[in-house]
């Protein structure tokens, strides 16, 4: 399974929603350097990322943690997403997201990306 590219197109995020497939997509983090993925919870979506995965060569950098972080804050205020959702600093995650859609679209921009050469 090849890596998802930075940026990743949301269609190509992987839905984890049963064991099997998050170990899936969790197994190719690990090989590939940065997991994410989206599960469906019922009705709702929840996006899941973390830099555990990400290694030595992949960060966030400091802009996008903290633009992550002010969206999952301002989401969580006006009620769009849980309020323990969280935004890092290893582990990002936002629960009840309204549509696959929008769970896709958030998660295509949480990858770590590699620094520039």
């Amino acid at each position: 399974m090849p890596p998802l590219p930075t940026p990743c197109p949301p269609g190509l995020v992987p839905d984890a929603t049963d064991v099997d497939a998050f170990n899936a997509a969790y197994r190719r983090a690990k090989q590939h350097q940065g997991f994410v993925a989206v599960e469906e919870q019922g009705r709702r979506w929840t996006v899941k990322a973390d830099t555990l995965t990400a290694g030595p060569d992949r960060t966030i950098v400091d802009s996008t943690y903290d633009a992550i972080r002010a969206a999952v804050i301002r989401l969580i205020r006006s009620r769009q997403i849980r309020a323990d959702s969280s935004a890092g600093p290893v582990y990002f995650v936002q629960y009840d997201v309204e549509s696959e859609r929008r769970a896709r679209a958030g998660a295509a921009g949480w990858q770590p990306a590699r620094p520039s050469p």
